[in-house]
């Protein structure tokens, strides 16, 4: 953390939007050291394709990882009313995810909406499951992956940073930008998705800048 604020641009080579995923070791364990693998990232935005490598990566990565997606929809019929036992279902969908099926990257995913589902908002869902699993001592055990087509601008990705996820998948927004393809002659779809998720990790740094904080891993 500094004092003044850290220049984003002037001083870029102390930045840092690297995100880690998975299980964290125990800092106080002298015999843990090596014992978690995690996943690497550059950047904690994901395309469509890099978030299907990640719900897959338990069949590359020889058992290091596994994956589970969570539904964080709900039957419409129900209404706002029904929301408070959609998120208490979830949070103990997690709970048993990690504590008993071993699962250490979980995938919230709002992808199941349609008319006769809503989803919870993607920010209340992973803030709930990130502090449920904090109460029962789980939450260094899994990491938190959001897929949500609630995600368009720069705050609401470092909202989403600030309650626990370690990466985003805005599928939404992506599809919109792939479905512009025709305003954006001469580039291809992985240039304009490029273009998309650098210019919201320069606004997440810019964020993070004014708090004093350098790297994505301490937002």
């Amino acid at each position: 953390v500094t004092n003044p604020p850290i220049d984003p641009i002037r001083e870029q080579i102390v930045m840092s939007l690297v995100t880690l995923i998975g299980p964290r070791p125990n800092l106080l364990g002298r015999d843990d050291s090596g014992s978690h693998m995690r996943l690497e990232m550059h950047q904690p935005i994901l395309s469509n394709v890099d978030l299907e490598r990640v719900r897959d990566i338990e069949f590359h990565a020889k058992g290091a990882f596994k994956t589970k997606t969570l539904d964080i929809c709900y039957p419409a019929s129900e209404g706002a009313e029904g929301m408070e036992a959609a998120l208490e279902k979830l949070n103990e969908a997690a709970r048993e995810a990690v504590e008993k099926g071993g699962f250490n990257i979980l995938i919230l995913s709002d992808r199941g909406v349609d008319e006769s589902s809503i989803p919870i908002p993607a920010l209340l869902a992973t803030s709930s499951v990130h502090h449920h699993l904090i109460r029962h001592g789980l939450r260094t055990e899994s990491g938190l992956v959001v897929e949500t087509g609630a995600a368009r601008e720069v705050h609401h990705y470092a909202m989403l940073a600030g309650y626990g996820a370690e990466a985003i998948n805005p599928y939404l927004a992506m599809d919109t930008i792939e479905s512009m393809r025709d305003e954006f002659p001469g580039m291809s779809v992985e240039q304009i998705h490029g273009n998309y998720i650098k210019a919201i990790g320069k606004g997440i740094e810019k964020i993070m800048s004014k708090m004093g904080i350098s790297t994505y891993q301490s937002y």
